[in-house]
Formats: structure tokens, C-alpha cells, sequence
């Protein structure tokens, strides 16, 4: 799946969102690692990665030559300002329809519209490759988050009250939302 669009930013930059692309794999990496070291609210820690540029530059391409996934980047000024991508739930018929969505925004960007913009982008591709709906995993108290995919549309359907366990504060409410993109 293929993917280009610049976008105004709050600050009156632009922004060109396209996809990430093998190139791009250090790059992403360096983002990846960053936006990991700069939240509590992400997945992993730094520490734990075991990427590698060659093992990114191989995901991106695959995503690139994707006709239902895509993992997109945000570039201010020539720099990855965040990601965002969208992955196949299961290729099996029963839940095939499902799409899993995951960003990440270096926080020198935050509240420009990045995240926005990426968020919209994704949901367009979702719809282009024909997903009846996009799912995500947010922790509760990633309240600004929670804002911005309730704005388009995202509802909550469920949480596990232990999904989330931080270094920093322990145990985390997971809040599983949805985006019923074909209702």
C-alpha cells in the first residue's frame, strides 16, 4: 500500500506523511528508541529492544509491499518527527477484518498535529484496504491519547485492569478501543 500527503501543522510547518520505507530503517529506529525512552505509556523500554537496522529495514519493506498493512512516517524539516502503521489482526477469515493501530511521536513534536495527521492517515488506509474495523491498546491514564482517538470516532469496548506493568509506577489499566470504520 502506497502513501503521500503533506499536511499543515499547527505551528504553520509542513508536514509530509509517506511511507516508511527500508531506507528509512535507522531513522526509524532511532524514533522508535527515542519515543521509547521519552513515555511511560509505550509497550517496551529501550533496554528491552532487540531491532536492529537490518530487522527494521526488512519490516518496512514488508509493510511497504503490503497491499492491507502500512507503517507510515512523519517528517518535519527532514526529520522522523513519528510513526504509525496499521497491521493485519490474524489472515485467518474469521478476523481478517480486524486492523491493529500503533504510534509513536517524538515528544519535540507533540501538540503540533502530528499525531492527528498520522491518526487520520492510518484510518484512510484501513478503509482503502477494506478493514471493517481499527483497534488499539492505550493506557488509562494516557489521557491525551484517549482525547485524540475518541475524536475520530474510537470507542472504548473493554479493560484489563492489569494489561500494563511499569517500571515506574506498576500496574496500569489497559483501555482496548475500536473504530467501526465500515458502519
Amino acid at each position: 500500500m502506497k502513501y503521500e500527503k503533506t499536511v499543515l501543522l499547527k505551528d504553520g510547518r509542513t508536514c509530509v506523511l509517506r511511507n516508511a520505507e527500508a531506507k528509512d530503517a535507522q531513522a526509524a529506529l532511532d524514533l522508535f528508541l527515542a519515543t521509547h525512552a521519552q513515555t511511560d505509556f509505550l509497550g517496551s523500554y529501550p533496554d528491552e529492544s532487540k531491532l536492529t537496522v537490518e530487522s527494521e529495514a526488512e519490516y518496512l519493506q514488508r509493510q511497504t509491499d503490503s497491499d492491507n498493512g502500512i507503517e507510515l512516517l512523519a517528517e518535519i524539516d527532514g526529520t522522523v518527527a513519528g510513526m504509525a502503521g496499521i497491521s493485519c489482526f490474524s489472515p485467518k477469515y474469521k478476523m481478517r477484518h480486524r486492523a491493529m493501530f500503533g504510534i509513536g511521536v517524538d515528544r519535540n513534536y507533540w501538540g503540533l498535529g502530528a499525531g492527528r495527521a498520522l491518526t487520520a492517515a492510518c484510518i484512510e488506509c484501513a478503509k482503502a484496504a477494506g478493514y471493517a474495523q481499527l483497534e488499539l491498546s492505550v493506557v488509562a491514564e494516557n489521557t491525551r491519547a484517549i482525547a485524540l482517538y475518541e475524536s475520530f470516532g474510537f470507542r472504548e469496548y473493554g479493560r484489563n485492569p492489569r494489561g500494563f506493568r511499569s517500571r515506574v509506577s506498576g500496574w496500569q489499566p489497559l483501555v482496548e478501543m475500536l473504530l467501526e470504520i465500515d458502519a
